[in-house]
């Protein structure tokens, strides 16, 4: 280990640059610096990704300790939050223009990102739980922006279910620091075996209530009804960041939960491991049918983020490598492909003011580029080959289709097809009216300027290649799954 003081730094440099940013009045500076912040944050996490570095920063008793570290895991997701976020930040600084208290706005966007960086770095249960509820506390600003009644109802309900699951976390680290050898993150758990003898039952009871705890936040059943609720009110930039980004803020708890604490020996095979798969498959399928029926356009996105990020967690209850394959792809996948989705919805939105999925027909034309992204995100979404959803999906299959799952693996993949067609359903009659279907009333509508489209085409060519290319993102989940298998 080395270099300890520089893992600091992409935790507490957006959050200084925040408290700047938002004393900034004048557009371009305040948008020159949000872009030098996350430029720079990303340059400094792949920095970090080339090194092993560890840092103890406050040792509060002789169990209980403020720490980082960057293992695989942690560099798989810092690298990609911190990449998108550059992205979703560019996209913004056009689309804040028509939203009051901008600087307000990109204060808490940049703050949050070290709270992001500080749950992907953190190397126990202390400073995990710390860290998820410092993400909640700073995106809740993001939720009730435009300050609206209804805004600021669904930024309550987002609190008060985020504060109860990481209640149900908290409840779960009390018994696991006095199960554990440590509650520092071991690679297949760190259970004391001579206090857990015995009292099986009741840590597997622990185990479920964290699951749906930390669940919450990646829109498992049944704490899942924050999603449709926040993400429609808050501006698109924060509802993108929030269904692909802050939704895998549950999946590294969960991920540091059942791998690094519990073990995944602990669960396999057990009533546990049966109950959480069924809540996963549950919700893959009612976030498809709530999303087919829903007609308010961010609504229905929301609901097919309560779907599809309950593929990764499918994925990881499976407790099987391949299944492990599956749910980090699709941790990938889905992030680029929802952020594209709801940024489109913003542009769309932004320049025709019309926010039903029924109103778009003929907008194609008039706006080639965000439609075209918006087309390729659904494609990947809905699993056709060569994008790269499709390849998440077939490792979650083959792992599902394993005899060792059994019954319910095999009910899962059966849901996860039927949810495929459901997300076709639901997505491509919005493509067909833009494209097939001519309407008048966009003949005054134009593109996007290029602040807006570009992070959409980038986003757009990372799900092309990384279906063609899934090597690269394997490699480094390899190097994951062999620590833990």
């Amino acid at each position: 280990m080395h270099g300890n003081g520089l893992l600091l730094f992409p935790i507490l440099f957006p959050v200084l640059m925040g408290l700047w940013i938002g004393k900034q009045q004048q557009e371009q500076r305040r948008n020159l610096m949000v872009l030098l912040t996350v430029c720079v944050e990303f340059f400094v996490v792949v920095y970090l990704c080339f090194g092993e570095y560890a840092l103890t920063v406050w040792q509060m008793t002789d169990t209980l300790d403020l720490a980082y570290h960057t293992d695989d895991m942690a560099k798989f997701f810092a690298v990609l939050i911190s990449g998108i976020w550059v992205l979703a930040a560019v996209f913004s600084f056009s689309y804040m223009k028509h939203e009051k208290n901008p600087e307000r706005f990109f204060l808490f966007y940049t703050m949050t990102l070290g709270a992001l960086m500080s749950l992907c770095f953190s190397n126990n249960m202390m400073t995990l739980y710390l860290s998820y509820e410092y993400m909640t506390l700073l995106t809740f600003p993001l939720v009730i922006h435009s300050k609206t009644v209804e805004a600021v109802r669904a930024g309550m309900k987002y609190l008060g279910y985020s504060i109860f699951g990481a209640g149900l976390g908290l409840l779960g680290f009390f018994f696991l620091n006095n199960y554990c050898i440590t509650t520092s993150f071991v690679p297949g758990g760190s259970l004391n075996g001579l206090a857990v003898a015995g009292n099986e039952g009741l840590l597997l009871v622990v185990y479920l209530l964290m699951m749906i705890g930390f669940g919450c936040k990646a829109g498992l059943f049944p704490l899942q009804a924050w999603l449709p609720t926040a993400h429609p009110v808050a501006p698109s930039p924060a509802s993108a960041v929030l269904s692909g980004i802050i939704t895998k803020g549950g999946v590294i708890a969960i991920l540091r939960v059942t791998f690094y604490l519990v073990g995944a020996e602990f669960v396999r095979g057990t009533w546990v491991q049966t109950t959480v798969l069924l809540l996963a498959i549950l919700t893959v399928f009612m976030g498809s049918m709530l999303a087919y029926k829903e007609k308010l356009l961010k609504r229905r996105l929301a609901y097919s983020t309560v779907s599809q990020v309950s593929y990764v967690l499918f994925g990881i209850f499976l407790l099987h490598p391949i299944g492990l394959l599956g749910a980090l792809l699709q941790v990938v996948y889905h992030a680029v492909a929802k952020n594209i989705l709801f940024l489109c919805a913003g542009a769309i939105i932004f320049q025709t003011e019309k926010t039903m999925v029924t109103d778009y027909r003929g907008l194609g034309k008039k706006m080639p580029v965000t439609m075209t992204t918006f087309t390729v995100a659904s494609l990947s979404l809905i699993g056709i080959p060569p994008l790269a959803g499709f390849v998440s999906k077939w490792y979650l299959a083959e792992c599902g289709l394993l005899q060792a799952t059994g019954n319910v693996g095999l009910l899962g993949v059966v849901v996860l097809m039927v949810s495929a067609l459901l997300t076709a359903g639901y997505l491509l009659p919005i493509v067909i009216d833009a494209f097939f279907k001519d309407d008048k009333q966009f003949d005054t509508i134009q593109e996007v300027d290029s602040c807006m489209c570009i992070p959409l085409v980038v986003l757009s060519v990372l799900l092309v290649l990384g279906g063609i290319f899934p090597m690269f993102f394997m490699k480094q989940i390899h190097s994951i799954s062999q620590v833990l298998f």
